[in-house]
C-alpha cells in the first residue's frame, strides 16, 4: 500500500505564518477533504504536496514511484494549444503517443488519399496498440464532455476562464496518479458535471485531497476530513457531516476549557495589578503564567465566529418588473417574451447549464445590460448590491483599510450601533494588525471576503449575487447564508452550489436555452426530486401497486441480548476511542511505513467492528422499546 507522509511542515507567507509543525499520512483509497477560512493556507499546503512550491521547514515523504497529479484555481495552460493538445500534455510516454496520433488523424482526415499521411497514422495506430493508448484518447474526450467541453480543436486562448477551469481538471482526471489533487474542481461546473464528477472519484484508485466549498460534494466525496485553523491542522474520520459534529464537540471542549483560563485569568489579573512587593522565584514564575494565559486567551478571541449584522435601506413595494422581454448574447436568444415580477422579501435563485445566459439576466436586472425589447422596471427605493465573479473596481495597491473607507467609513448594525470600518474588518476575519495590508498580498478568498464585506457595508436592500459561493471558505458561507436568512430585502442569486441554494433561495427561474425560462416554486433539492419523480411518471404506464406488509409481531429479547444491551454502549464508546487513538499515532508515524500500514490494518478492522455494533444498537434499542 503506498502512503504519503508529511512531517512538521512549517509555511510562511510575507509575515503571515500559514501553519507550523503540521503532520499527517494519506493512504490509498483516502478521499481528504481540506476546509478552512480563506488565508489559513490551504491553495498553499496543496501546492507544497503537489511539489510546485516548497516549505519553510517539513518534509514530505513518498514511495519512489508515486505519482501525483494537481488542478490548481487558476490553471496555467498554453494559449497556442488545443484543448485536445493541452489535455494531452505530461511526462507519460502514452500521453506523447495519444497526442501525435490525434494530430495523425487530423491530418489524414484532411488528406485521406495521401500516401504519407495514411502511413503516419498506420504507424502510430500501431504505436497505440504498443502502448494501450486507445482507452486514454477515448477516455480524455469522454472527460471532456462530460465537463461541458465539446470542441476539441478549439485553441486555448479562445475559452472563458471557466472553460480553461475545467480542461485543467480533464487535463489531470486522465492520469493515473497515486494522488490526486483538485484546488476548488466544482467551480464554474454545471449541476450535471457535478454530479458526474463525484461519481467518478467515488471510483477512483488513487487517494484524493481536494479544497471545495461545495458541501454537499465535500459530504458525498470525502472520507476524512482536514481543517487548518489558527496555524494547527485538524484531523477528523469521516465525511462532511461528522466534521461538523466532531468540530461542534471539540468547540465545547475548548470553549469549557477557555472559560477556566479566562477564570484563572482574572484572578491573576487582579494579583498583577496588586504588584509584586518582592520577585521571589515562585513571583515570577506567576507572571509568566500570567504572559502565557493572556496570550491564550488573545488568540481564543482571533478565533471568534465571522460576524455580519449590518442593516440594510428602507425597500416600497416595488421591486423589479420584466414585461415581454427580449434578449439576446451575440445571436443566442437569452429571454424570449419573459415577463417576471420580482416582490419584497422574495429569494430566487437562477440555475441552469453553462452558457444558457445566467449572468446576463442578472446584470439585465442589476441594470447592466440594456433589454432589446420590452420594459424594464426598476422600483424608486430599490437599492442594488451586485456581488459579481470578478472584484469589481478593486485597486489592489490600496490598503484593506483604505478600501473600505471609500463606501463608508462608518455603518450602522441591525441592532442600531454604528461601528467604524476598522471594527468591521475585525467582523470580518481581519486581525487588527492586518487592516494596513496592501489588498495584493491577500489571498484569493480573502479578497473575495473583502469584497463582500465592501458591497453589503452599502446597506443595500437588493442583493444580486453571481457565484457567490466560489473561493468563500464554508465558514463565511455558513454566516453569509444565517444574514441572508435575516436580511429583510430582496435576494436573487446565480449559483450551481446545491447547498447554498437550498438555504437560501425558495423559488428557482431554469434556463433551458434557446430563451426558454421555467419557473419552480421550492428549493434546488425539490426541484431535483420532482424532476425525478416527473421522468419515473413518463417511463412507467402501470399503476403502482402499493403491497400492504404483514405487521410483524412483537419480539421480545433473550436474556444474551439483554445483556449484549448492557454493554454496547461501552463498547462503541470504545471502539471509538481507539480509532481515534489510531489516527493520532498514524500522524506521528513519518516515514515509518510498516508502523502505518499496520495501524491501518487495525483501523480497517476497528470500523467493521463499529458499523457493526451500531447496526446491532439499532436492532437492540427497537426491541428494548417493544418490551
Amino acid at each position: 500500500m503506498k502512503i504519503l507522509s508529511i512531517e512538521n511542515l512549517s509555511k510562511t507567507y510575507g509575515e503571515k505564518q500559514l501553519f507550523q509543525d503540521i503532520s499527517f499520512t494519506i493512504a490509498e483509497k483516502e478521499r481528504v477533504g481540506l476546509i478552512g477560512i480563506n488565508g489559513t493556507g490551504k491553495s498553499s499546503l496543496l501546492k507544497i504536496v503537489a511539489g510546485v512550491d516548497v516549505p519553510d521547514s517539513g518534509e514530505i515523504v513518498m514511495p519512489k514511484d508515486y505519482k501525483i497529479a494537481y488542478s490548481s484555481q487558476a490553471p496555467d495552460l498554453d494559449d497556442n494549444l488545443t484543448v485536445l493538445d493541452q489535455v494531452f500534455e505530461g511526462d507519460a510516454p502514452v500521453l506523447h503517443v495519444v497526442k501525435e496520433y490525434e494530430k495523425a488523424l487530423m491530418e489524414f482526415e484532411m488528406n485521406p488519399n495521401q500516401q504519407s499521411s495514411q502511413d503516419h497514422l498506420f504507424e502510430l495506430q500501431r504505436r497505440m496498440d504498443a502502448v494501450d493508448g486507445w482507452d486514454v484518447g477515448t477516455n480524455a474526450k469522454t472527460i471532456l464532455t462530460k465537463l461541458g467541453i465539446t470542441d476539441f480543436n478549439k485553441k486555448i486562448a479562445e475559452l472563458s476562464g471557466g472553460q480553461k477551469k475545467r480542461v485543467s481538471l480533464a487535463q489531470v482526471l486522465i492520469r493515473e496518479a497515486d494522488l490526486l489533487i483538485l484546488d476548488e474542481p466544482t467551480n464554474h461546473l454545471d449541476y450535471e458535471s457535478v454530479k458526474w464528477l463525484e461519481e467518478y472519484l467515488s471510483r477512483y484508485k488513487g487517494a484524493l485531497l481536494l479544497v471545495t466549498h461545495d458541501r454537499y460534494f465535500l459530504d458525498r466525496v470525502a472520507n476524512r476530513m482536514f481543517e487548518l485553523e489558527g496555524g494547527n491542522l485538524y484531523n477528523y474520520k469521516g465525511n462532511y457531516a461528522a466534521f461538523l459534529e466532531a468540530k461542534a464537540i471539540r468547540e465545547e471542549n475548548e470553549a469549557a476549557t477557555l472559560d477556566k483560563q479566562r477564570n484563572l485569568f482574572r484572578r491573576e489579573l487582579e494579583w498583577i495589578r496588586r504588584g509584586a512587593k518582592a520577585r521571589t522565584t515562585k513571583q515570577k514564575a506567576r507572571i509568566d503564567r500570567f504572559e502565557s494565559l493572556d496570550q491564550q486567551v488573545s488568540s481564543a478571541k482571533q478565533s471568534e465566529k465571522l460576524d455580519i449584522s449590518l442593516s440594510g435601506s428602507r425597500l416600497g413595494k416595488q421591486v423589479f418588473e420584466l414585461k415581454n422581454a427580449y434578449k439576446s448574447y451575440g445571436s443566442k436568444p437569452i429571454l424570449k417574451d419573459f415577463s417576471l415580477l420580482v416582490k419584497p422579501g422574495d429569494r430566487i435563485g437562477i440555475v441552469g447549464s453553462n452558457g444558457t445566459g445566467k449572468s446576463t439576466l442578472l446584470n439585465t436586472l442589476a441594470g447592466r445590460l440594456p433589454l432589446d425589447s420590452g420594459e424594464f422596471i426598476m422600483g424608486q427605493t430599490v437599492k442594488v448590491a451586485y456581488y459579481t465573479q470578478e472584484n469589481d473596481d478593486m485597486d489592489e495597491n490600496k490598503r484593506m483599510i483604505e478600501y473600505l473607507k471609500e463606501t463608508a467609513q462608518v455603518v450602522s448594525t441591525s441592532d442600531g450601533k454604528t461601528i467604524s470600518a476598522s471594527q468591521m474588518l475585525e467582523r470580518f476575519l481581519f486581525p487588527t494588525f492586518t487592516h494596513g495590508t496592501p489588498i495584493r498580498k491577500l489571498s484569493g478568498g480573502e479578497k473575495r471576503r473583502l469584497y463582500l464585506l465592501k458591497i453589503l457595508m452599502t446597506e443595500p436592500n437588493v442583493l444580486l449575487l453571481d457565484e457567490p459561493t466560489n473561493d468563500l471558505d464554508t465558514q463565511t458561507l455558513t454566516v453569509l447564508e444565517d444574514y441572508l436568512e435575516e436580511f429583510p430585502g430582496v435576494v436573487i442569486t446565480v449559483s450551481h452550489d446545491r447547498y447554498f441554494l437550498d438555504k437560501v433561495a425558495d423559488q428557482l427561474l431554469i434556463l433551458k436555452g434557446d430563451g426558454e425560462i421555467d419557473s419552480f416554486y421550492g428549493n434546488y433539492t425539490e426541484m431535483l426530486e420532482s424532476r425525478s419523480v416527473n421522468l419515473e411518471e413518463k417511463q412507467s404506464n402501470q399503476p403502482v401497486k402499493v403491497v400492504e406488509q404483514e405487521k410483524t409481531k412483537k419480539k421480545r429479547m433473550s436474556y444474551k441480548e439483554k445483556m449484549e444491551w448492557e454493554t454496547i454502549d461501552e463498547d462503541i464508546a470504545n471502539t471509538e476511542e481507539r480509532l481515534k487513538a489510531i489516527s493520532e499515532e498514524m500522524a506521528k508515524t513519518g516515514s515509518d511505513f510498516e508502523k502505518a500500514q499496520a495501524l491501518m490494518n487495525e483501523e480497517n478492522t476497528l470500523n467493521e467492528k463499529l458499523e457493526y455494533l451500531i447496526e446491532r444498537w439499532s436492532v437492540l434499542s427497537e426491541l428494548v422499546e417493544n418490551q
